[in-house]
């Protein structure tokens, strides 16, 4: 099913979903059908916004708003602090170490609420696609990172199965149902949260959000934001996902 599920944001998200539009309106262009010309010209105009700094920033920054940065001392106490998996690739045939990927920011804020003491343990949450090149599940990875940075490895929970992040909350709920935890920290990248805290409440697990990789900056207005750049691209493909998965989710 994820697979499916992935083939199919391939085609919708960008930058797949405007490129197959104008590939369907060049097709019909060729056809005379009057209609396939504006059908690429949409296409091509909306690649061109979505992969703008301005408008990736405002798609991102719509998300990120819900769950503004918390300082630490606002964080209440909790029993356990679940960190969603996403923020590194585990090793592979050709690396023998994990790579820390964009959303790490994820660990370290982990590793911050559990040496202030809002948790005794850290529960990570994550598996390994099983169509990618992968030596162990995420999960896995990050337990060298936080030992590294001074977390006991009988202080970290493992859940390496899941997949997305409805598995995610379903395979973790079971674990934190066990372990009789009633308070739960979440922690995961704000872009990200609004769709993990519906997952976490379908399962019945009540969290405390501690959002944490927040990308949107207070960039003054120029012309450079008007011009494409493939990052900003992809961030508008993941805010995107964002909410085209909480929708489907709803």
């Amino acid at each position: 099913m994820e697979l499916t599920e992935k083939l199919l944001l391939a085609v919708v998200l960008p930058p797949g979903g405007p490129i197959l539009l104008a590939l369907i309106g060049l097709w019909l262009a060729w056809r005379d059908w009057r209609g396939g010309r504006t059908l690429v010209v949409v296409a091509l105009v909306a690649l061109w916004l979505l992969a703008t700094p301005a408008v990736s920033d405002l798609l991102r920054g719509r998300l990120e708003t819900m769950h503004p940065p918390k300082p630490i001392a606002d964080v209440p106490a909790a029993d356990v602090i679940v960190v969603l998996g996403g923020g590194i690739d585990p090793p592979t045939s050709r690396t023998p170490y994990p790579n820390l990927g964009a959303a790490a920011d994820r660990y370290w804020h982990a590793f911050r609420l559990w040496r202030a003491g809002k948790a005794p343990e850290i529960l990570i949450s994550g598996g390994a696609l099983p169509w990618r090149d992968a030596g162990s599940s995420e999960a896995e990875a990050a337990v060298a990172f936080l030992t590294d940075l001074g977390v006991p490895a009988n202080r970290i929970v493992l859940e390496p199965a899941s997949l997305d992040t409805r598995g995610n909350a379903q395979l973790s709920a079971n674990l934190l149902r066990a372990r009789g935890a009633d308070r739960v920290l979440l922690v995961t990248s704000a872009l990200h949260m609004r769709r993990a805290l519906m997952h976490f409440d379908a399962v019945g697990v009540e969290v405390f959000t501690a959002p944490t990789d927040h990308e949107v900056r207070d960039d003054p207005p120029g012309l450079l934001r008007l011009l494409p750049d493939t990052s900003a691209l992809d961030g508008s493909r993941r805010a995107l996902k964002e909410m085209l998965g909480y929708w489907l989710g709803r």
